[in-house]
């Protein structure tokens, strides 16, 4: 099993590649209080078919270049407009 997130796409101004953020709630291990934490991965997106905006899935593959180490799954919301 590879690992997969859900994320937002940034930035499609790359050639077969999109920037998406996973924004996430991690509690404080002191004192309790929710921090919201964001996570930029590179992820290869063969057919160019994700947009800025787009909710996509990634999944962790082997490096394909200094920075890309996701790929993508599916878009499981367009953006709107």
């Amino acid at each position: 099993m590879r690992r997969q997130r859900v994320g937002r796409v940034v930035s499609d101004a790359m050639q077969k590649t999109v920037v998406v953020v996973e924004d996430r709630l991690v509690a404080d291990p002191l004192y309790g209080k929710r921090r919201r934490l964001r996570t930029k991965y590179y992820v290869h997106d063969e057919k160019e078919q994700a947009r800025v905006g787009d909710v996509v899935r990634i999944e962790e593959t082997r490096p394909l270049s200094k920075l890309k180490r996701w790929r993508l799954v599916e878009v499981v919301r367009r953006a709107e407009g």
